[in-house]
């Protein structure tokens, strides 16, 4: 079995995509020591393939999730993190949030594009600024979670609570039912761009 080699999420910078490590730069000190970092193998990104290789509990896994809306002429996308063992809640919650008549999850070329992340490595640290990042509540209640590093060769841990804290972020209770999410649309990670970051 592989083993992750963590480091400091600062010392890991070389390895976090562009933006990831741009955002972990301007976070304060105090949630900048809660987070780590560790390369991995790009094929095992997914995160059941993840789970399996390297015996992270899979219910540490965190999703994130790229979603887009219509409201008239405007276009709007948000990101939902939600745990590996649930699955996001588009048509009702999401839909919601994002006051449009009609939610679904980003193209895959559309949300590498616009996050400047690779596919099955987009993650909640280092979106777009204007973003919503909606956290589903049961994230926070994980002593740890992995999520993207921007790149598929690496992952980030945290605790779910620092998720609460990073820029855009709103809690959301029922952003996600039962059910695991890689039954996803295909545009995404292990399935689609639902990534599996």
């Amino acid at each position: 079995m592989p083993t992750l080699d963590r480091s400091p999420a600062l010392v890991a910078t070389g390895f976090l995509a562009i933006p990831v490590a741009q955002a972990l730069v301007a976070l304060p000190s105090d949630l900048l020591s809660t987070i780590q970092a560790a390369p991995i193998d790009p094929a095992l990104a997914d995160t059941a393939a993840f789970s399996e290789a390297y015996g992270y509990p899979l219910e540490g896994g965190a999703n994130c999730i790229v979603v887009v809306g219509k409201r008239g002429d405007e276009v709007r996308y948000a990101a939902c993190v939600v745990l590996a063992s649930t699955k996001l809640d588009v048509n009702r919650v999401v839909k919601k949030l994002l006051d449009v008549r009609k939610a679904s999850f980003a193209p895959m070329d559309q949300a590498v594009e616009l996050t400047g992340m690779e596919y099955g490595g987009i993650t909640p640290i280092g979106l777009p600024a204007d973003w919503p990042v909606y956290v589903d509540a049961r994230v926070l209640e994980a002593p740890e979670v992995v999520v993207g590093a921007g790149l598929r060769g690496a992952k980030v841990f945290l605790p779910g609570r620092t998720l609460a804290a990073l820029p855009n972020v709103t809690v959301v209770e029922g952003l996600a039912v039962e059910g695991p999410s890689v039954e996803e649309d295909p545009a995404t990670g292990a399935t689609g761009a639902a990534d599996l970051g």
